[in-house]
């Protein structure tokens, strides 16, 4: 996935607005990851009590490079017509409960995929069990991913 760099020095801090996690965001991905479609799921891998799984804050179907021309690009942008599966929602760790990484990870989307009902718009985004979801559904393993690190604000 592409996006903006961000640097800080030690000990700055940056809210969250400032770094753009307000969303929804764009997704890219760098490398030759064929023409689609793709899933993406975004977690907090670190939920805090009582929560024992992760929170999920995007799954979204049926994503393609944006230049259908040129799969065998390097550089892609990724598009969907299709409402998002979750829509996304924006990190907000709760105070005191530390720095939580947000994972993205983009999949080869399954034929059939669209007819999963494991998840639909209305189930509940806490307590989302990742691999329950990926063996329930077909998905495989990744083909790419990044991560981010949000700490609550102060």
């Amino acid at each position: 996935m592409v996006g903006d760099s961000l640097t800080s020095k030690k000990d700055h801090r940056l809210t969250r607005v400032s770094i753009a996690t307000a969303g929804p965001p764009h997704f890219g991905a760098i490398g030759s990851i064929g023409s689609g479609p793709f899933v993406m799921v975004a977690v907090d891998a670190d939920p805090p009590p009582p929560f024992t799984a992760q929170i999920r804050h995007f799954l979204g179907a049926n994503f393609f490079p944006e230049d259908q021309t040129n799969c065998l690009a390097q550089d892609h942008t990724l598009v969907n017509k299709t409402a998002a599966i979750s829509d996304f929602l924006q990190p907000a760790p709760q105070a005191g409960s530390g720095t939580h990484r947000y994972t993205f990870l983009l999949f080869n989307q399954p034929e059939g995929f669209n007819s999963q009902t494991l998840v639909n718009h209305s189930t509940t985004i806490f307590n989302f069990s990742l691999s329950g979801f990926l063996g329930g559904t077909g998905l495989g393993n990744p083909i790419a991913g990044n991560f981010m690190l949000v700490a609550p604000d102060t």
